[in-house]
């Protein structure tokens, strides 16, 4: 480690004290303007120090390059969470979620992903503050949580909390509660941001690769009379969703059932496993998700039965370490997550699983914990699937995508880590030029600095 590394982790520690004081500062402030008398001064005091204060602060720079320069890209990426939680009383408290993340061009917060500047084509700007969450949570009643409000899709389709990616939330009322070994769940939502947050939007464009936005195959006809136009699910939509999940000796087990209103109901089931065999450690885990529209979505939209299956599995042994996941889907689609992040999907960095019809993906890692803060490791992705004609939505068999690259992930200290990935990608029959069908071929980077407080 060189010299400078305990002058620059000060440096950051330092600087989540003070953002830690600033935040609580600025709440002092807030009460001070309304005219708060010293006789209020005791109180404010004690209500400010039952706030706690966390979050996260991500910078990524991302570079993709291809031959033609189809699909290159290179960009600098930001976001950052802050997390209010603040005691009300022993049985309620109100959290609030902040983000610097990705704008929307109407004003309001789009998808709470990285805020994303091309630094090809445009010069710095500046992101914008938005509310992510504001809710109250009630723990007044023994092994329960209700939280009513504005806040994350805690569900396995979905992802609620993402220090470096997009997020869903709604409006509504989430409740937990333990019996025993099994925890239940519910959750009833009347508005959330699935409109435009998510990777399973009806009916998306189509990009490099055929990698779709929307999922296209997962529901469209198998014919060549597909000329949708981009739709997307509706956040207007009631989502209604129950779960339960329960240990059992050394396996956890869950079950889910969701429901959004008019558009389908989906269920999804999974185990996972570990074992400690004293030098080996094993894992284990398989996952199974089935979702059925209700109804033709448009003439172009037909009633689909769509599913994902997965199992993966996982060794340690000193400082080495394995794996190996494999999933498939359904013949008719394979659309079984909201997000490509979430528990449902499979996903891996350019290649992902969720939403392709008839699909086989296989991924395979071996990693070296090379010291207490250094893991070196080698990944490969391939996904074969039936590429889509964005245009007709005829399938056509057996086009393969393909990544391969190495990740050195680097933790100076526990609030602070480090990676960096390079590797490359292969798209089989990824764009036309001079009227031939050509495979795409580039290079894909990355480095990522994430700190948390």
């Amino acid at each position: 480690m060189s010299s400078r590394a305990p002058v620059i982790l000060t440096k950051f520690r330092n600087l989540g004290e003070q953002m830690k004081k600033i935040v609580k500062m600025s709440l002092v402030a807030a009460v001070a303007v309304t005219g708060l008398t010293t006789a209020n001064a005791k109180p404010l005091e004690e209500a400010i120090k039952n706030v706690d204060v966390s979050g996260t602060v991500v910078y990524r720079y991302e570079d993709r390059s291809f031959d033609d320069n189809v699909g290159d890209s290179s960009s600098n990426n930001y976001k950052i969470g802050l997390n209010l939680k603040s005691k009300v009383n022993d049985d309620v408290s109100a959290v609030t979620r902040f983000l610097v993340a990705k704008p929307n061009p109407g004003g309001l917060q789009a998808d709470g992903g990285f805020a994303t500047l091309d630094n090809t084509t445009t010069g710095d700007k500046n992101p914008e503050v938005t509310l992510s969450n504001v809710y109250f949570s009630y723990t007044g009643i023994a092994n329960t949580t209700v939280n009513v409000g504005k806040q994350g899709l805690t569900t396995p389709w979905t992802v609620a909390v993402d220090s470096d990616g997009n997020e869903q939330t709604g409006t509504g009322i989430l409740a937990l509660t333990s019996v025993g070994p099994v925890t239940l769940a519910a959750a009833y939502f009347n508005q959330t941001n699935l409109d435009v947050s998510g990777d399973a939007k009806i009916n998306g464009s189509e990009t490099l690769g055929d990698t779709y936005n929307a999922a296209v195959n997962g529901i469209a006809k198998n014919s060549d009379s597909f000329t949708g136009v981009p739709a997307q699910l509706d956040g207007a939509a009631n989502i209604l969703t129950v779960g339960a999940m329960a240990n059992v000796g050394p396996v956890a087990l869950d079950a889910w059932y969701l429901d959004m209103q008019d558009l389908f109901d989906t269920y999804t089931v999974g185990a996972a496993a570990k074992f400690d065999l004293d030098a080996v450690k094993l894992s284990v885990g398989a996952r199974h998700t089935e979702l059925e529209f209700d109804k033709k979505v448009n003439e172009d939209l037909a009633k689909e039965d769509n599913s994902l299956t997965k199992i993966m599995l996982g060794l340690k042994a000193g400082i080495f370490g394995a794996n190996v996941n494999y999933g498939w889907t359904d013949k008719q689609g394979g659309l079984a997550a909201l997000d490509n992040d979430a528990t449902t999907a499979m996903q891996g960095w350019t290649v992902q699983l969720n939403g392709f019809a008839d699909a086989q993906y296989l991924q395979v890692s071996v990693d070296a914990q090379v010291l207490e803060s250094l893991n070196i490791a080698l990944k490969y992705h391939q996904l074969d699937k039936d590429k889509i004609d964005g245009a007709t939505g005829t399938r056509e068999k057996d086009a393969t995508d393909t990544e391969t690259y190495v990740q050195v992930t680097y933790d100076m200290s526990k609030n602070l880590s480090t990676y960096i990935r390079f590797g490359e990608q292969e798209l089989e029959r990824a764009y036309t030029k001079n009227g031939d069908v050509k495979d795409a071929e580039g290079t894909i980077g990355r480095l990522q600095v994430q700190y948390s407080f």
